[in-house]
C-alpha cells in the first residue's frame, strides 16, 4: 500500500543520456514489493530522449528535477537534498534491482538498529539483460571498515540502504572523485556504522561497453590515488592491509579487462595488471586455478581475434562451461 504521508524510503537515480535503459531501472523500483518510497530522478542534463521518456511514466512517487550537467557525484547529492526518506538508496540508470531487493534491505536494518547500512549481493548482466556472472557474494555483519579498506565489497553504487541521518553525518557524495566516489562514500559510512548483509543477489549491474568502469586506464588511476588516500586517513594497525588492499585491486582489473570491449590492447592490459599481483605477491604464483585462468584468458585475448574469442566463449557458456567469478574474492 502506497502511503499519503511522508514516504519511509528515497530512491535516487541519476541520469544521462540514459534513454537505453532508463525505464526497465525505473520499472524495477516501481515494481519493488516495499511501495512506500519516492523516486527521485536527477536528469544530468541529458541530450537523448531520456526526459521524453520519463514523461511518459504516470506514477505519483515518481519525482523528476532536471540540472545542468555536473556528474555522479553532484547528482547524488543533489537526490539527497530532495529525499524526503528515512532511509536512502541509490541506483544507476542501467542496472537493475530484483523485486524484493528494498523490502529485504529494510527488514535487515530494522531487526540491527546497529547498523547504517544494508547490503545485499550483486550479480552482472549483459547489456542485453542477461545474465554475466556472479558478484563477489561477501557477507559482512558488523564492521566493515577493514575489509572496505581492501576492497569495494560493495561493488557498485546501486547497492546499499542507507539510514538517511548517516548520510548527513558523513556530508554526501565527494564531488572531487570520479570513478570511486561509491567506494569512498561505503568507506566513510563503513568508519561510523555497522553493516547488515542481505546475503542474496539482489542487485544486477550492467555491463557497458560505453560505462566509464570500462576504462581501464583511467580506473587504475584513481583507484590507486584513492587507496592511497584511504590508508593516509586510516589507523596505524591497519597500515599492513595496504599492498593486499593493492594487490586485490590489481587481480581484479586483471579480469575487468578481459570484460571491456574485446582487444590484444585490452590483453596487454590485463598482463599488465597480472603482473603487478605476482610483483606483490609471488605466492600467486602458487594459485594454480587462480593463475592458470588469467594467463588462459589473457593469452587467447592476445593471440585470437576479437570475433574468435566471442565464439569461444559463445560455445563454452552453451556447453555450460562457467565464466570464473570476480577474482577479487581470491585476491
Amino acid at each position: 500500500m502506497i502511503s499519503n504521508t511522508t514516504p519511509l524510503i528515497s530512491v535516487i537515480i541519476p541520469v544521462y543520456n540514459g534513454e537505453k535503459t532508463i525505464l526497465p531501472t525505473i520499472e524495477s523500483v516501481l515494481q519493488q514489493t516495499f511501495t512506500d518510497l519516492e523516486l527521485i530522478v536527477i536528469n544530468d542534463d541529458s541530450q537523448d530522449s531520456t526526459l521524453s521518456l520519463l514523461s511518459q511514466i504516470e506514477d505519483p512517487r515518481l519525482k523528476v528535477f532536471s540540472y545542468q550537467n555536473a556528474g555522479v557525484a553532484i547528482s547524488r547529492n543533489r537526490g539527497i537534498e530532495k529525499a524526503c526518506g528515512k532511509f536512502i538508496s541509490f541506483l544507476d540508470a542501467d542496472d537493475i534491482w530484483t523485486q524484493d531487493k528494498l523490502e529485504a534491505q529494510l527488514k535487515a536494518l530494522q531487526e540491527n538498529p546497529q547498523a547504517g547500512v544494508a547490503y545485499s549481493w550483486v550479480n552482472y548482466i549483459n547489456e542485453d539483460g542477461s545474465f554475466f556472472r556472479h558478484g563477489n557474494h561477501i557477507t559482512i555483519n558488523g564492521n566493515a571498515y577493514e575489509k572496505m579498506l581492501m576492497q569495494n565489497v560493495l561493488e557498485n553504487g546501486s547497492n546499499p540502504l542507507i539510514l538517511r541521518e548517516a548520510l548527513s553525518e558523513v556530508s554526501g557524495f565527494n564531488k572531487s572523485l570520479t570513478l570511486v566516489e561509491d567506494w569512498d562514500m561505503w568507506l566513510r559510512l563503513a568508519a561510523r556504522y555497522d553493516f547488515v548483509t542481505v546475503p542474496y543477489p539482489q542487485i544486477l549491474y550492467r555491463i557497458s561497453s560505453e560505462s566509464a568502469s570500462t576504462n581501464i586506464v583511467k580506473m587504475e588511476k584513481a583507484c590507486l590515488k584513492f587507496i592511497e588516500q584511504a590508508f593516509n586517513n586510516a589507523p596505524a594497525s591497519l597500515q599492513y592491509l595496504k599492498k593486499k588492499s593493492v594487490i586485490t585491486f590489481y587481480h581484479y582489473l586483471t579480469f575487468k579487462s578481459l570484460e571491456s570491449p574485446l582487444s590484444r590492447k585490452n590483453g596487454i592490459i590485463a598482463m599488465r595488471c597480472f603482473w603487478n599481483v605476482i610483483y606483490r605477491d609471488i605466492s600467486v604464483i602458487w594459485k594454480w586455478q587462480t593463475m592458470l585462468k588469467a594467463l588462459s584468458k589473457i593469452f587467447t585475448v592476445l593471440v585470437l581475434p576479437p570475433e574468435k574469442y566471442q565464439q569461444l566463449k559463445t560455445i563454452a557458456k552453451k556447453l555450460l562451461i562457467k565464466e570464473p567469478k570476480n577474482q577479487l574474492q581470491q585476491g
